[in-house]
């Protein structure tokens, strides 16, 4: 059984992505230094999260992703050492399904670590990975309750840090809570990951974390077209064909490398998110959480840097988008078409050089056992 499990549990758009293919991309490493991040990939602590928040979605996955929370704990309770566990989606949990994951793990002494940077970043972000991922609704509109549902990912349960925190820390002594603030702009590349490391004791500079990619965002205009396009969409209702096509051909491939300009939402917005980031420090400063960062970086400013509203995008600045978008979207085509045919052509000539040798095989048989 392990001696210590921590759990990493959010929030999104807090760098995870970039943590996650730095362990990943070291788990022997990790190993090296007495650490377990169980399982064969990502995805299977993906799935976990939708299992230990009894999503119903679950069944819109690969069948074996119903066992991927039971393959994680039967792995880190056969390990004599520490281990990790990370998603940002596990943090959308209820406290009565926090408390049962924890359960599972057994005597090990368990530690929740929260990602955390400032609200108005985040809700802005957050938002458009909900585009990408096929949603139409307004950025005003998100998230649409206030409510916590551990069904649903994207709501304000599993972006807000102070009811993280509460959930997942109930049954734990404050200094088990870890809260790691991302680094401000301009900090040092690798700050993130050496923050992180040393919270789950790793060494950092023993994993190799330079080539890791950034999660870049859309562009005001970029987004409102990918908003647009998502409405006239037909069929794209699974996750793989969402994430596949939407997100990662469309927004990813298309529209992020544009560069666009960036976005707020709107002023009485802001003013929500500011008030709500307040009161996510206080309920953090009312414990002796372990805090890495400062505390002062998760609230937004009493003045924000004037930025644009998707909603003020014009159908004449999505022309030029969208016509871009086109072209490159039909050199794509052509360029699979013209690989498909050489495919073809391949194919055809390999099959008419095994017909030629298989005929002159036969004839020569024959002809062997007639002489």
């Amino acid at each position: 059984m392990a001696r210590k499990v921590y759990l990493h549990a959010g929030l999104p758009k807090t760098g995870t992505t970039y943590l996650q293919q730095i362990l990943w991309a070291n788990r022997e490493e990790l190993r090296a230094q007495r650490m377990l991040l169980p399982g064969d990939s990502g995805r299977e602590h993906l799935w976990a999260s939708v299992v230990v928040r009894e999503d119903p979605a679950i069944v819109k996955r690969p069948r074996r992703a119903t066992k991927s929370w039971d393959k994680l704990v039967a792995e880190v309770n056969a390990w004599p050492d520490t281990a990790l566990i990370t998603h940002e989606f596990f943090g959308g949990a209820s406290r009565e399904q926090a408390r049962a994951a924890m359960a599972a793990l057994g005597d090990a002494e368990c530690h929740v670590v929260v990602t955390v940077r400032d609200l108005l970043g985040l809700l802005t972000a957050r938002w458009q990975e909900l585009i990408k991922a096929g949603s139409t609704v307004q950025i005003d509109d998100y998230p649409s309750s206030d409510e916590t549902n551990p069904h649903d990912e994207w709501d304000w349960g599993s972006m807000d840090v102070g009811e993280v925190t509460d959930r997942w820390g109930a049954d734990l002594p404050d200094e088990r809570v870890h809260v790691v603030v991302v680094p401000p702009a301009g900090s040092p590349r690798g700050e993130l990951w050496a923050r992180f490391a040393g919270v789950v004791g790793l060494d950092p500079k023993r994993c190799e974390s330079t080539d890791a990619p950034q999660n870049e965002g859309l562009g005001v205009a970029e987004v409102e077209l990918l908003r647009r396009v998502n409405a006239d969409l037909v069929g794209f209702d699974t996750p793989v064909s969402r994430g596949s096509w939407i997100r990662t051909y469309l927004a990813q491939g298309k529209l992020v490398p544009r560069q666009g300009e960036k976005f707020w939402p709107s002023p009485a917005r802001v003013e929500e998110v500011r008030e709500r980031s307040r009161h996510a420090v206080e309920r953090l400063r009312s414990h002796e959480y372990d805090v890495v960062g400062d505390l002062e970086q998760l609230l937004v400013p009493d003045e924000v840097a004037p930025r644009r509203h998707p909603g003020s995008v014009t159908d004449v600045e999505l022309v030029p988008v969208a016509t871009a978008t086109i072209a490159a979207m039909l050199s794509d085509l052509r360029e699979q078409k013209q690989l498909l045919r050489r495919a073809e052509r391949a194919l055809a000539e390999r099959e008419s050089d095994q017909d030629t040798g298989q005929d002159t095989g036969q004839d020569t048989g024959q002809d062997t056992g007639e002489h």
